[in-house]
């Protein structure tokens, strides 16, 4: 069975909230604020599978909450369901460690299949054990590259030249993708496609930001990057351990 938790002030809506889910057959709990969020989180027993996470809670925000509740466990799915509706709350609640994001108001019958969708990713990721995809190699859950490079992907975390960085949980998926897909040129569709199932918050400039981030962490000169490089007017193409000398010509100031 399903476990949801429900971070909502509105007590009328985490009630109707809690009633449907429970009609699908979901166990739930209900928090008003967030630090009795991650008090529900933390004792949980079984774990939470999805947390439905409003932004604009009392004392702490969503975007804090979500932060926190993402450092204890970066698996567990967290879908944003909140009134701000700019990209650049978007924006932030996606670097904070979101899935999906849905604004209020919303339609019930999008909401509860956006929760079966996670639910179906949730449980492919812990039963598949292979990848499907012609061409996608399985890689480790520590992978290393280029010059002592080591991703860490249970941990959301990469180590360069000694420091460790957290990554958030879009440029986690995005480096495992360009790793999973070495040498291959991924345009931007298909990475908007492949990565993020709810791409709606993203156009293809969008990864071009994502890429100059990954890029300023693991690239010795980001502006002649070796690892990800630009294959013009199409997307990018990820070289694990290029030649020595090797540099992107053709790299765009993304």
């Amino acid at each position: 069975m399903m476990k949801i938790l429900i971070v909502e002030d509105e007590e009328a809506l985490a009630k109707g909230l809690k009633f449907n889910f429970e009609q699908e057959g979901y166990e739930v709990e209900t928090a008003g604020d967030g630090h009795r969020a991650l008090d529900l989180f933390d004792s949980a027993d079984p774990p939470f599978d999805l947390v439905v996470m409003d932004l604009m809670l009392p004392g702490m925000s969503g975007y804090e909450t979500t932060r926190e509740i993402r450092l204890r466990d970066t698996c567990v799915s967290i879908l944003v369901l909140s009134a701000r509706t700019l990209s650049e709350d978007r924006a932030m609640a996606f670097d904070a460690g979101t899935d999906q994001y849905l604004s209020k108001p919303f339609a019930l019958p999008e909401l509860l299949s956006r929760i079966r969708n996670l639910k179906d990713r949730r449980q492919s990721r812990t039963t598949s054990t292979s990848a499907t995809e012609a061409g996608v190699q399985e890689i480790p859950v520590r992978f290393e590259f280029g010059d002592g490079i080591v991703v860490d992907f249970d941990q959301f975390e990469i180590t360069v030249a000694g420091t460790t960085h957290t990554l958030t949980t879009m440029e986690i998926q995005l480096l495992r993708y360009f790793i999973e897909h070495e040498s291959r040129v991924r345009s931007r569709d298909q990475i908007m496609e492949d990565v993020w199932e709810d791409n709606s918050a993203f156009s293809t400039r969008s990864i071009d930001n994502f890429v100059m981030r990954l890029r300023r962490l693991i690239e010795p000169l980001p502006s002649a990057p070796r690892h990800i490089l630009s294959v013009r007017g199409t997307g990018y193409r990820f070289v694990a351990n290029p030649e020595p000398g090797d540099v992107d010509s053709e790299s765009e100031s993304s």
